[in-house]
């Protein structure tokens, strides 16, 4: 993985030339746990201070990144459903170790629904029982509904402690 300011910079320049295009195929991406290049932490606080200039810009930001990460979280919540563990387990681009599957599942089955929702408000485990939920079977229509809240409190969030505190920006490398 590169280090965090290469990273960092790269999702800058995405954002400077493409914007709102790029910030959702990077959130598809990065919900799918296809994006290793820039930290999902990162993206909103880039996006809201190179492309947020009012309350509107800040609730456009946000709504294109839970949108873009749904999508992205169904379809790998969609390829888990289908395919099941040993499928995923196979495929070069599914980077979890059967280990932390493993976590993931037990967390899951401890939190159930709940923890969709949960793990994609947290650092860290954004997106980690999508993969568990599949398996488990759950109902499309409450999946994105669960994963969507999940992720609209995390964006919000960041979005508002990049706005309150513009100076946290240098610890996420911009």
């Amino acid at each position: 993985m590169a280090p965090l300011a290469e990273t960092t910079e790269t999702a800058q320049t995405l954002l400077s030339q493409y914007g709102l295009l790029a910030l959702f195929a990077v959130f598809v991406l990065e919900g799918a746990m296809l994006l290793y290049f820039a930290p999902s932490e990162s993206l909103v606080p880039a996006a809201v201070w190179l492309l947020g200039n009012s309350l509107t810009d800040y609730v456009l930001i946000i709504t294109v990144a839970v949108v873009g990460a749904t999508i992205g979280q169904f379809l790998l919540f969609s390829a888990a459903k289908r395919g099941g563990r040993e499928y995923l387990l196979q495929k070069r681009w599914f980077r979890v170790s059967e280990d932390k599957l493993d976590r993931f599942d037990d967390w899951f089955r401890r939190y159930g629904r709940p923890g969709v929702a949960i793990s994609n408000t947290l650092l860290f485990t954004r997106g980690m029982l999508t993969v568990p939920a599949g398996f488990a079977e759950l109902d499309d229509r409450e999946f994105i509904l669960l994963s969507a809240l999940g992720t609209l409190s995390f964006e919000t969030i960041l979005a508002a402690l990049t706005i309150l505190f513009p100076d946290m920006l240098r610890y996420v490398g911009l």
